[in-house]
């Protein structure tokens, strides 16, 4: 079995509609599937429609989280996603992205990028606005080559130049409210170093004591010394570990199952599991 746990549709900030997403996964030879977009579940609907036969489809969300002030990523799967506390904390994480872009754009404005709010939403569309719409922009009006490499200190990273916080949920909060709705949680690429400031790997005991299920071992931001590194803490703690593409369409280079999941891990995330079950596909719409 060839199994993906992090992709990401034009719900949020990838490039491939839900259904485009699930088909794409089909034709890259994937088993399982996981749809993660940033803090919603508003793709699911369109991707278990469109789901081929002989692909199963783990719904999930990658939830924006903080901890020691630094920002990390929750993966969340199999939860119940009219659950009303866990709804409710998205749904604070999402209303605040809006005023969040519009506070960079003026950011962006003041250091003489011309970037508009149209602009920024006419790339986002009907997807959650977040820093790859702006980082796409930037792209555009030939500032930086690609989305990646608007992710630095002097543009879009944590504590750039044109970087504004957001609201994100306590990490141990996430947790919490995760394992209420009946959810599996994994730590989202936790030494991706490229990306800004990192928590701790000490602190990972304490998210693991807290109800942490796992941690994304395999990933494109992580080398092989660290894929390592994070394999033998996982053992020590007890913890799944799980590899994904982090998949975002056209605006990433990697492609879908370029890291996966072994499919015991997968086994044991379905099994914990108490709030949705994976869903196989049908033949699709």
């Amino acid at each position: 079995m060839r199994i993906d746990l992090h992709t990401h549709s034009s719900a949020s900030d990838g490039t491939d509609t839900p259904a485009e997403l699930v088909r794409n996964a089909a034709a890259a030879g994937l088993d399982v599937v996981a749809l993660t977009d940033h803090d919603t579940t508003r793709g699911h609907a369109e991707a278990i429609a469109a789901l081929p036969e002989g692909l199963t489809l783990v719904t999930g969300a990658e939830l924006s989280c903080r901890v020691d002030g630094v920002s990390m990523h929750l993966l969340a799967y199999l939860f119940d996603p009219a659950e009303r506390a866990l709804l409710a904390e998205r749904e604070l994480v999402r209303d605040d992205r809006v005023p969040r872009a519009k506070a960079m754009i003026a950011k962006l404005n003041a250091l003489g990028v011309p970037v508009t709010w149209e602009q920024v939403a006419r790339i986002a569309g009907d997807g959650s606005v977040g820093r790859p719409h702006i980082a796409t922009a930037l792209v555009e009006l030939g500032l930086v080559p690609t989305v990646s490499d608007a992710f630095t200190q002097e543009w879009l990273a944590d504590g750039g130049r044109a970087w504004v916080a957001k609201h994100e949920t306590d990490l141990f909060e996430a947790i919490r409210l995760v394992k209420g709705a009946g959810g599996v949680c994994v730590f989202a690429h936790p030494a991706a170093v490229k990306r800004g400031r990192t928590v701790p790997e000490s602190r990972i005991a304490e998210m693991a004591a807290a109800g942490l299920d796992g941690i994304e071992v395999d990933h494109m931001d992580h080398d092989p010394d660290t894929r390592a590194r994070l394999r033998g803490l996982a053992g020590e703690l007890g913890l799944l570990t799980t590899g994904s593409s982090d998949y975002h369409g056209s605006r990433k280079t990697v492609s879908l199952g370029e890291f996966t999941t072994h499919p015991d891990v997968y086994g044991e995330i379905t099994r914990r599991a108490t709030g949705a079950f994976p869903v196989p596909g049908a033949g699709g719409v």
